[in-house]
C-alpha cells in the first residue's frame, strides 16, 4: 500500500515537468512531441530543436509552405535542408540548362567509339577456356527461346546480368588491395566503370520498354545465383571469371548487331532516342533508337576487349596490378 501511495506521490510531481506543454519553438515543439525528451537530454536535443526552428523560419520566409524545387518529371518537391550542412548540388549542362539526372553526372558523359571492330573473337584453345566458351553459348539456347526478337526485353535481361562481373571483380581486387597494402593498377576502377556502363544500359532501355512480372522474377533469380556463382568462380581462378565475362560480351555484340538488323529492316519502329541516351552518350538531338543500339553495342565491344585481355594476363603468369588497366575509353 505504501509503495503504491509513494508512486502517486512521485507521478504528482513529475507529472507536471514531464508531459506539461511548453511555448511552441518550433513545429515540433508546438504538438507537444519534445518538451519531455528536451527535458531528459536537454544537450542533445538542443541542436534539433534550433534546426528545426531554421526550418520553420526558412518556410515562412517562402511563403509558409517551404521552399520547393521541380523535378525531374516536373512535379514538385520540397528542397531537403540538411542538419550535417550538405545540399544537393545544383547541375547544369554545357549549353546552360538543368542538369535532370540523378543516376549519372555532366562529367560521366561521354562520346562511343563507334569505330572498334565488333567481330573480334578470342578462340578457345585451352581447356579452361573451351569450357567457358561452352558455358556461355549454353546460356545463350535459352535466353533466345524465351525472348525470341523482342530485343528490348532481352537487352534489359541481358543487363541486369552484364553489370555483376564488373562490381564483383572490382570489390574483390579493391579488398585485395587493401589487404595486400598495393595497388591495383587501375583495374578497381576499370572494372566498377564497367560495371556502372552496363547499369547505364539497363537505365536506357528502361526508357524503351517496361519489364512483366515474370521477366522480373526471371532477373530476380538469374542474378542471385549468378552473383553467387561468379564470386566463387573469380576467387577460384580469376582469369577463368574474366574469359567466362569477354564471351558474355560477344553474345552481347552479336544480339546488338540482330536489334540493329531488325531496326533497319523496320521490323522494328525507329523511335526518338530517349533523352537519358543523348545525354549520356553526347548523341545528337535527333538521334534515333538506332543510334543508341549502336553506341551500346561498341560499349559491349569495348568490355569484350578488356575481359579478354585481363584472362590473358593472368595466362601469362602476370598479375593485374602489374599491367596498367585500360583506363579512359569514356
Amino acid at each position: 500500500m505504501s509503495s503504491r501511495m509513494a508512486g502517486a506521490a512521485l507521478l504528482r510531481h513529475l507529472g507536471p515537468r514531464l508531459f506539461a506543454a511548453e511555448p511552441a519553438v518550433s513545429g515540433l515543439t508546438a504538438r507537444g512531441v519534445m518538451p519531455a525528451a528536451a527535458r531528459l537530454l536537454p544537450g542533445r536535443m538542443a541542436s534539433t530543436a534550433a534546426e528545426a526552428a531554421r526550418e520553420d523560419a526558412g518556410a515562412k520566409q517562402h511563403g509558409g509552405t517551404g521552399k520547393r524545387e521541380e523535378a525531374a518529371d516536373g512535379q514538385s518537391k520540397k528542397a531537403i535542408v540538411s542538419y550535417w550542412g550538405i545540399e544537393t548540388p545544383k547541375l547544369v549542362k554545357e549549353d546552360g540548362t538543368e542538369w535532370k539526372w540523378p543516376c549519372f553526372r555532366p562529367w560521366d558523359a561521354y562520346t562511343s567509339d563507334t569505330s572498334i571492330d565488333v567481330k573480334k573473337h578470342h578462340a578457345p584453345t585451352t581447356l579452361p577456356d573451351k569450357a567457358a566458351y561452352l558455358i556461355v553459348k549454353s546460356l545463350r539456347v535459352p535466353m533466345d527461346l524465351f525472348f525470341q526478337r523482342r530485343h528490348a526485353s532481352h537487352a534489359l535481361m541481358l543487363e541486369t546480368v552484364a553489370a555483376v562481373p564488373g562490381m564483383v571483380g572490382g570489390m574483390l581486387l579493391h579488398l585485395r588491395s587493401l589487404r595486400r597494402f598495393e595497388h591495383s593498377g587501375g583495374w578497381v576502377r576499370a572494372l566498377l566503370e564497367e560495371a556502372e556502363n552496363e547499369r547505364m544500359h539497363l537505365m536506357t532501355f528502361l526508357e524503351v520498354t517496361q519489364p512483366r512480372w515474370w521477366e522480373r522474377a526471371l532477373v530476380l533469380a538469374t542474378q542471385g545465383v549468378f552473383f553467387n556463382a561468379y564470386f566463387v568462380g573469380y576467387l577460384l581462378s580469376p582469369k577463368f571469371a574474366h574469359r567466362v565475362v569477354g564471351y558474355l560480351e560477344e553474345e552481347a555484340v552479336y544480339s546488338y548487331t540482330e536489334y540493329l538488323k531488325d531496326l533497319e529492316a523496320g521490323i522494328i519502329e525507329n523511335t526518338p532516342a530517349p533523352a537519358i541516351a543523348i545525354d549520356y552518350w553526347r548523341l545528337p538531338a535527333d538521334a534515333k533508337l538506332k543510334d543508341v543500339v549502336t553506341v551500346v553495342r561498341a560499349d559491349e565491344a569495348h568490355h569484350r576487349d578488356v575481359n579478354h585481355f585481363a584472362s590473358d594476363i593472368h595466362y601469362q603468369g602476370m598479375k593485374l596490378r602489374d599491367t596498367p588497366a585500360p583506363l579512359g575509353y569514356h
